[in-house]
């Protein structure tokens, strides 16, 4: 009798260390359902407004984005770790040229989406109206237990507007 118990008890333990197998954690983020808006660094200096209209799944928003100076990451390397490879890194953000905007969506999903551009030039005058339909990125960032993250991200140039890259 002892020996079945003895048995038993090493079961369930194997049963209860196999079913406590540690999860990945997800980080506790939220991704803001937006539309982003940059426009080329070439086409910039003659852009003074933007408005962005957006329709997905039957539901439009609309607005006149607020354009702010665009930057890009500069790598300043990496301090050496105690026990070899990379300790502590560094970047800090230098200007590009081009100007961003955000247009916030009530949702954003991975189906089609329409996206439009009006605004003026630096003289007062209409843009050309511009229009681009695409289909936003999924990516799972933090792994596929974590949840989808959607982008719908569009560069505005001289010669139209397009899905950025």
């Amino acid at each position: 009798m002892r020996k079945l118990a003895a048995a038993a008890a090493l079961v369930l333990t194997a049963v209860l260390a196999v079913s406590c197998r540690p999860e990945a954690a997800c980080p506790a983020i939220a991704q803001a359902p937006v539309v982003s808006l940059t426009v080329d660094r070439a086409y910039a200096p003659s852009v003074r407004s933007i408005h962005l209209a957006a329709c997905q799944d039957g539901r439009c928003k609309e607005a006149d984005l607020e354009l702010v100076p665009g930057s890009t990451a500069v790598d300043q390397g990496c301090e050496p770790g105690p026990y070899g490879g990379d300790g502590v890194c560094s970047a800090t953000s230098s200007p590009d040229g081009t100007l961003t905007g955000m247009l916030m969506m009530e949702t954003l999903s991975a189906s089609r989406i329409e996206v439009t551009a009006t605004g003026t030039d630096t003289a007062g005058n209409p843009l050309p109206a511009r229009t681009a339909a695409f289909t936003p990125r999924a990516a799972h960032p933090f792994g596929e237990q974590c949840g989808t993250f959607i982008t719908a991200s569009v560069v505005l140039d001289a010669t139209g507007l397009r899905q950025a890259p």
